[in-house]
């Protein structure tokens, strides 16, 4: 058990770095709840998605768990605490500004690196 719980803080710190990057290179700054939110995204897609079969219906639920996790901490982060880590609200169809349907497609496909770092960690899913 103990073990379990050493690869999936691994893999939240791992998860949460890589999150931290990519906006780093995409935007050139990042902040602290991108780290969080990063390292929560892996796990749960560790969780969910690594027993999907199907590459795109794995794409699919990676990009909700994404934008998902995105939609809670720009409530907390932005909305709530007025920190204004990001706005979206010039983009159309975004919800309270905190995620859009373009970003849900991005997320979608990030989804395989997080799967294979997952594996990586973790080790692969057994499929029953």
């Amino acid at each position: 058990m103990l073990g379990i719980l050493k690869r999936y803080l691994c893999l939240f710190l791992v998860g949460g770095l890589a999150y931290v990057a990519i906006e780093i290179l995409y935007r050139g700054r990042s902040h602290y709840s991108m780290f969080l939110a990063g390292g929560l995204c892996v796990v749960l897609i560790r969780l969910f998605c690594g027993r999907i079969r199907g590459f795109l219906l794995r794409c699919l639920v990676g990009g909700i768990i994404i934008t998902s996790v995105e939609l809670v901490f720009g409530i907390i982060f932005n909305l709530w605490l007025g920190m204004g880590v990001w706005d979206y609200s010039h983009l159309p169809y975004n919800i309270l500004g905190q995620v859009c349907p373009y970003f849900t497609f991005v997320w979608a496909f990030l989804t395989l690196p997080a799967l294979w770092l997952g594996n990586a960690i973790c080790g692969r899913h057994k499929r029953v």
